[in-house]
């Protein structure tokens, strides 16, 4: 204890425990922690693979405390204790009991019948979640979607590339048209931008994105059915109709209470401002959400007949690896998201300044590019709202000034690149995890992002060059 004051200058000056907690005090050592977990989502699995899938949430928990026990002797046990409060209250709890409800209630619709995984009938699934994902959101299309085109290709000898773009298009791109599709555009749409603006403004990047990817998909796909084909000796197409039914349907009505829910929290304005806990206030709509949600969950566990969700495979192992991995996530992203807010004032403060000229005027390609790169690795919901609140805050002067492609750019960064990695954008994990379970081999961490770099930066490049340099659209 005697080396802590020395500790302490390392990282801070004197003037931070006189003051508020302040990210433009805050050295990049603090992040270290979120790093490492990042790493070890990363390298765990491909050099210790065992020891990883046995006990990641102890590791993942030893590097939560390696950030939470030097912070709170630095800055007090009271400051730890409402970080981690804030963490809970305000972002892990609303975060898990979406995931778990739109988890568990997916789970009780069971598509069955004689799928047959051609590229055709892959190609059109993936367009279905892509257009459901703006509609019901990308966790609730992602998770209503998988299982059936995992359960249609169940017998097809390559299958890590379906779920790669269904990771691209329908957990990430698919969102991007509507203000529900992806918590980043909702965040948007309470600042003040218009609902339609968004439906307007986004179609465009998002219609090339999905065409792109989906021709891409087709012909990929094509390719590894014929030579699985030839393999087998069997025909290569197999166009006999397909014959669905569909089980556990009441959970339709269940999803969508769970978007009316959402939509509600944000919308619902009530006189009574919540309750304090440990810092933290937990408004009262958003109280009533979750509420909401643990009731539709509860509600579709006890009406869903066991055999549909035995048809499905189901259980909770995907929803608890996520859990245990994101509550790590959230407490130890903490200081990297106040050294961002702190802007160019704080220790990042040579990545903010790149968004801007020696004039002050926006670079929207920067803007564009340093969203979406930060919202790969960070929450895209707080970093879109850095970015937003960089570009002046102001919803009118964003949507019809001449900073609208600023705002573009912020609104296409911060979904489309949720792609790039694992943990992106929330739904990515949970697929991966719901793939893993049935037997697909899908690829570590930076093996991913090799399939995500290939496919998705020459399409950001192609957005780069059609919305903000030549501004074609």
């Amino acid at each position: 204890m005697r080396h802590l004051p020395l500790f302490s200058l390392m990282l801070f000056p004197a003037s931070v425990y006189a003051a508020d907690l302040d990210g433009a005090n805050l050295n990049l050592l603090w992040g270290l922690p979120f790093v490492l977990i990042l790493l070890s989502i990363a390298l765990g699995p491909l050099f210790f693979s065992h020891t990883w899938h046995h006990h990641y949430g102890k590791i993942t928990a030893f590097w939560t405390l390696l950030f939470l026990i030097p912070f709170s002797l630095v800055f007090g046990a009271s400051t730890g204790i409402h970080t981690v409060a804030h963490a809970l209250v305000e972002e892990y709890i609303p975060f898990i009991l979406l995931l778990l409800a739109l988890y568990t209630i997916s789970g009780g619709i069971l598509v069955w019948g004689d799928l047959n995984g051609t590229p055709k009938l892959n190609t059109a699934l993936l367009a279905v979640g892509t257009a459901l994902a703006s509609i019901m959101g990308t966790t609730g299309a992602a998770m209503l979607m998988i299982r059936p085109l995992l359960k249609a290709n169940q017998t097809r000898a390559h299958r890590v590339h379906i779920v790669i773009f269904f990771i691209f298009l329908v957990a990430n791109i698919g969102g991007g048209l509507t203000p529900l599709g992806d918590p980043p555009l909702f965040l948007g749409f309470l600042k003040g931008v218009d609902f339609m603006w968004t439906v307007k403004h986004m179609l465009a990047p998002v219609l090339i994105s999905t065409a792109v990817l989906l021709t891409a998909f087709y012909f990929i796909d094509n390719r590894f059915f014929k030579q699985e084909s030839i393999a087998q000796d069997t025909p290569a197409q197999q166009e006999k109709p397909e014959k669905i039914a569909i089980f556990g349907k009441w959970n339709f009505l269940l999803l969508a209470g769970v978007v009316s829910a959402v939509l509600m929290s944000g919308l619902w304005k009530p006189e009574h401002p919540g309750f304090e806990i440990l810092g933290s206030r937990y408004a009262l709509q958003n109280l009533v959400r979750d509420v909401i949600l643990i009731a539709l969950t509860a509600v579709s566990m006890a009406i869903t007949p066991k055999q549909v969700r035995a048809g499905n495979e189901f259980n909770f192992e995907p929803i608890a690896e996520v859990g245990k991995l994101f509550l790590g996530i959230f407490i130890t992203i903490f200081p990297v998201l106040s050294i961002l807010k702190a802007g160019e004032a704080g220790a990042l403060g040579g990545v903010v300044s790149l968004v801007h000229d020696t004039a002050g005027h926006p670079i929207n390609t920067m803007y564009f590019w340093m969203s979406g790169i930060l919202s790969a690795f960070l929450d895209n919901a707080p970093t879109y709202l850095v970015f937003f609140n960089m570009a002046g805050g102001d919803a009118q002067a964003l949507m019809t000034g001449p900073l609208f492609h600023t705002l573009l750019a912020v609104s296409m960064g911060s979904v489309f690149m949720g792609a790039l990695t694992y943990i992106g954008n929330a739904p990515n994990f949970m697929v991966k995890a719901i793939a893993e379970q049935r037997g697909v081999p899908m690829p570590t961490f930076f093996g991913y992002m090799m399939w995500s770099v290939a496919f998705l930066i020459p399409v950001f490049i192609v957005h780069t060059l059609i919305f903000f340099v030549f501004k074609l659209l």
